[in-house]
């Protein structure tokens, strides 16, 4: 007599779990031991690290003034540039899927550029472009406005590497939204704007905010375009990366672990943040 499927179930269910870890299949294993080498052990590793400071000496480096003032410096600008790249991603992403025009794919290609360029070749061209004698920092140096080596070269920064994740979130999205929706709208007397405000945006709602966030994370991480288009004066334009990369070249490495996981913490925080939004956009189209 054969066992049955159920049985076999609960036979395995009762196994201890040594026993079932011991029997993984392969890719299982791989995939554990790659993670765990990766990514979990740099992580543990940086949290112990910072448990040997002592938690008085933890929350007095954590929360210093040039440390306040480099967390204001990045997750504000950062969160500035990835709302920006919001609202002007979603219209390119729109114009890709929605339009047909001459050189489409070589321009879709060029979104990914931010992916594919270094980051120190990048902050050397948004540096050199964006100057006082650059093609664009020309036009606004006359008024008074300076780009480069400033707060505002580091938004533009962030804007540049952050906007292919909102583009590249919504583009599948688009591409799977029926028109005939939008056409039953138009056939119940909805104006255009009645239509996207209404019909559009809801669906596009949690792929927006996942791109928005997915780009806020990046942006907050980024320093090789940063540290070459910012003057990286303290209490100005100096983000939290450039500050561990500092603390380090002062031999200063309880400063540089602090710093590091303030910023691993928050890092973990946006990544829960971001897989409960994409759960909800997935809910939200069920």
């Amino acid at each position: 007599m054969t066992a049955s499927p159920v049985s076999d179930r609960s036979t395995k269910g009762d196994r201890p779990l040594w026993h079932r870890l011991l029997h993984l299949s392969w890719p299982w294993r791989v995939t554990w031991v790659y993670l765990t080498i990766m990514l979990f052990l740099p992580a543990i590793a940086m949290l112990l690290s910072a448990s040997t400071v002592g938690s008085a000496r933890f929350w007095q480096i954590a929360t210093s003034d040039i440390a306040l003032s480099t967390y204001n410096v990045t997750f504000g600008t950062s969160l500035a540039a990835s709302l920006l790249n919001g609202v002007f991603g979603t219209i390119i992403a729109w114009v890709f899927v929605r339009y047909d025009f001459p050189g489409k794919r070589i321009i879709d290609a060029a979104v990914d550029l931010p992916f594919a360029l270094p980051t120190a070749v990048a902050g050397l061209t948004l540096a050199t472009v964006y100057s006082d004698t650059g093609w664009i920092g020309s036009l606004f140096a006359p008024f008074g406005i300076k780009i480069a080596f400033t707060r505002l070269g580091v938004f533009v920064a962030m804007v540049f590497i952050s906007l292919p994740f909102v583009v590249r979130t919504l583009q599948p999205v688009l591409q799977e939204m029926e028109k005939e929706v939008e056409e039953a709208a138009w056939c119940l007397g909805a104006s255009s704007w009645q239509t996207f405000w209404r019909v559009l945006l809801p669906p596009l709602i949690p792929a927006i905010l996942t791109g928005v966030a997915l780009g806020f994370s990046r942006a907050v991480g980024e320093y090789g375009s940063t540290v070459i288009v910012a003057g990286n004066v303290p209490f100005q334009d100096l983000i939290a990366p450039v500050l561990v990369f500092q603390r380090l070249e002062q031999y200063d490495y309880a400063g540089a672990t602090v710093i590091g996981t303030v910023l691993l913490l928050i890092s973990l925080l946006m990544l829960l943040v971001i897989n409960l939004l994409q759960a909800w956009g997935r809910r939200y189209a069920d």
